[in-house]
């Protein structure tokens, strides 16, 4: 399944695993601690960024429900610049559509801009069973690519990599990709990049053709939007004689004024600055022959469906298609910080990726079915939120629909659920509860009893329970019960003082 990745358990076994490695918090910790004090501090100063995130909602929501309109009009737009529109309903169709595309050129290398969109379909993989080699321009995209890696972070995809480790990676790994391995490298962040800037300048300056993803695309003129703090993007961008950019149909904005709101609040929200140091726009192809000018003299852009049209039809869920991945809600997330990114099975880790990643891909698989549930639905995701998608109110949707069964196959536009079972004991106590508390009378005797009872009270729970109770605590039952304290203490029941 593409965007999941091989061979990974379902997230509370990868999170055990994962919180039992002291290294791995560590690095979590200081970054996401870092990142999100430096967000707080940006978004302070701008005086009405409630009115910015209201915007940058309702403008997400019209174009969802418009999203048809906006799309062909994009396409039209594109292809009036020069462009070439492929439309790719899910992720084989992209890489067969990218893969034939590159094999046109007569190239077998290609240079890439981050791309969440790529990673999801596992391009990467795809053009390599071509005999295609694709090289990652980004500094911690390439960390993670040379170390055979995955990434863990939508923003920072080498979060979980401390400067020793990534010393280390360059060391063992830059030799076997064409340079020399730097000699005598130390751990400074300074020599960390000028090695990798070493590593790919003749990679920029030999490759034919580019593939990137977007941040936006804004429909009235078919320009496609691309920030980034490096300039590797731009490289990409601007010098291979042919672009191929891969964007979920998500990504489109209707207009420039829309996109506006956007520039402010992504690079806040993200890396925590005013604006990105690089803000690449192009539309359509480069003017001038070949060799003159900046831009592609060939662009095609493949825009991606994989499960975003299914998403768009559940009327709760479909707000998860609002993010613009700043990734925020995963630096002020606990669970995140103790589990970190690679224990979410999926390109998309973190909050958003909990509510994204089982609507892409359904909730048929044991790690997708685990996802709605990484989460203690505290709300701080929903809190910085750029576009106020409501995290924890997608998590409990998404929980009723894995306890339904979640959606294994489609007929049309109808969803077919598979009938759950879930767990015995499960199953018992809620209808043990709904039957005593649709009778007062048995609920109340009840709890005398377990008044009564309370110093016989186990701390921990037996069989199943022992999990839930291996961590904290079970509830102490008060000395009597509170319809019986009111009783004692007004004179009558609370029925009865409430009818009076």
């Amino acid at each position: 399944m593409s965007g999941t990745f091989v061979g990974m358990p379902a997230f509370p076994e990868a999170a055990r695993e994962a919180v039992a490695d002291a290294t791995l918090r560590g690095n979590l910790r200081h970054a996401t601690h870092t990142i999100r004090a430096k967000r707080a501090a940006a978004v302070a100063e701008v005086s009405d960024w409630a009115q910015l995130r209201e915007a940058g909602r309702l403008i997400k929501d019209h174009t969802l429900r418009r999203l048809d309109h906006y799309l062909v009009q994009l396409e039209e737009a594109v292809t009036a610049a020069g462009g070439t529109v492929h439309w790719a309903a899910d992720a084989d169709e992209a890489n067969r559509i990218v893969t034939r595309l590159v094999k046109e050129t007569g190239e077998s290398e290609v240079v890439k801009v981050k791309s969440m969109a790529t990673q999801e379909i596992g391009l990467n993989e795809a053009l390599e069973a071509e005999g295609i080699r694709a090289y990652e321009t980004d500094l911690a995209e390439l960390i993670v690519q040379l170390g055979k890696d995955r990434p863990s972070h939508i923003l920072v995809p080498a979060i979980h990599r401390n400067r020793g480790e990534i010393r280390d990676v360059f060391r063992a790994e830059m030799g076997a990709w064409g340079r020399p391995a730097p000699e005598g490298l130390t751990d400074r962040p300074a020599e960390l990049a000028e090695a990798a800037r070493l590593h790919l300048r003749e990679k920029f300056l030999r490759a034919k053709v580019g593939i990137s993803g977007a941040n936006f695309m804004v429909a009235e003129t078919g320009t496609l939007v691309v920030v980034e703090s490096e300039g590797n993007g731009r490289m990409c961008l601007t010098l291979p004689e042919t672009l191929i950019s891969v964007v979920g149909i998500e990504k489109i904005v209707p207009t420039w004024r829309d996109l506006e709101v956007f520039l402010q609040t992504l690079p806040r929200s993200s890396t925590a600055e005013r604006m990105n140091p690089y803000t690449s726009m192009w539309t359509g192809t480069g003017d001038g022959d070949a060799g003159e000018g900046d831009g592609p003299r060939t662009f095609h852009l493949v825009l991606l469906d994989n499960g975003r049209t299914d998403t768009l039809a559940d009327e709760v869920g479909r707000q998860a298609l609002r993010c613009i991945r700043c990734s925020a809600c995963l630096n002020v997330c606990p669970v995140y910080e103790r589990a970190g990114g690679h224990a979410y099975g999926s390109v998309y880790p973190g909050p958003i990726g909990a509510i994204l990643s089982p609507q892409l891909r359904g909730t048929a698989s044991e790690i997708d079915a685990s996802l709605p549930y990484a989460s203690s639905l505290c709300g701080a995701c929903y809190d910085v939120c750029p576009v106020a998608i409501d995290i924890p109110e997608v998590l409990v949707h998404l929980r009723e629909r894995v306890v339904e069964g979640g959606p294994v196959t489609r007929a049309g536009n109808r969803v077919v659920l598979k009938p759950a079972k879930g767990h015995g004991a499960e199953r018992a106590a809620m209808r043990a509860a709904r039957w005593a508390f649709s009778r007062p009378g048995a609920l109340r005797a009840g709890q005398r009893l377990a008044s009564r009872t309370r110093g016989l009270h186990p701390r921990t729970l037996p069989g199943p329970g022992r999990a839930w109770s291996a961590a904290r605590d079970l509830p102490t039952v008060p000395a009597e019960p509170f319809r019986d304290w009111w009783q004692r203490t007004n004179g009558g029941s609370a029925e009865e003082r409430t009818a009076k």
